[in-house]
């Protein structure tokens, strides 16, 4: 994974210059949201919502293993996981996939399997490194960036955004305090919005529950996301998906860095 990640930063943040995001067409936000939801549906359109109980860990069971096994080969360097869970697999391990967590991977595998290339959305193991790329991008390409961080406390979510916590015991405050630690591990999760309601959104996750889960989560009156309970991880940033929406597809727009 380091040398992905190294490289991943070198692209981005070093002293050359990168080559600059290139503008999507609308099909492939559509295809995001529709491969990320025929693969919740795959797992059994497992749902996480107050009242919902909890299910038997979906990744044991033997039907799941090829679907965790093409997340993990979305991402350049698994670390070797492919090989323990092929084995475990072998073996008839109970503990199939339970190690290392492919939360990253599933999310790395819906935008690659929509066809956005590494350039603009990196594949990684953990869900920092490819925020890192993220923020990075938004820094140097304002204007063309295909993801743009924002303050949850002030981004109301839309279909198509990545919304991103912090697991850590010490929470980052904003998501800009992320740069002064780049390139560093952090436990975090990203869901997939796919669906924006009164009162809450809907999001597809991985390693959710064990499964590809669809959560509730709750939102104020103007739809900003509301803060997880006391103890539980702590929204970081909302992405904004401008996947179809940067020109030639939509109309130039003035955009100022969100690192200022």
């Amino acid at each position: 994974m380091k040398h992905v990640l190294f490289a991943v930063l070198v692209a981005l943040g070093g002293c050359a210059v990168p080559e600059p995001p290139l503008s999507y067409p609308p099909s492939a936000r559509e295809r995001m949201l529709r491969i990320a939801i025929a693969e919740w549906r795959d797992w059994g359109s497992v749902q996480l919502a107050p009242g919902v109980p909890a299910r038997d860990p979906a990744e044991a069971q033997t039907d799941n293993f090829p679907r965790v096994l093409a997340y993990w080969r979305a991402v350049p360097d698994e670390d070797g996981a492919i090989a323990r869970n092929r084995a475990r697999y072998r073996d008839g391990s109970p503990m199939l996939w339970s190690e290392p967590a492919w939360s990253a991977a599933f999310i790395s595998y819906v935008l690659r399997s929509a066809g956005v290339d590494a350039r603009e959305f990196p594949p990684t193991a953990a869900h920092a490194f490819y925020i890192d790329a993220m923020i990075a991008d938004a820094a140097r390409f304002p204007a063309l960036a295909p993801f743009i961080p924002h303050d949850p406390t002030t981004r109301a979510p839309r279909e198509g955004d990545l919304i991103c916590a912090d697991r850590s015991d010490t929470p980052l405050p904003h998501w800009h305090a992320r740069t002064a630690e780049q390139g560093r591990f952090r436990p975090m999760h990203c869901d997939i919005v796919i669906r924006v309601l009164r009162g809450y959104v809907e999001a597809i996750g991985g390693n959710v529950r064990d499964a590809v889960t669809l959560t509730r989560f709750p939102t104020d009156a103007s739809g900003v996301l509301l803060p997880h309970p006391r103890g539980s991880a702590a929204w970081f940033a909302v992405f904004e998906n401008r996947l179809g929406r940067l020109p030639p597809f939509a109309p130039p727009q003035t955009h100022r860095s969100p690192i200022s």
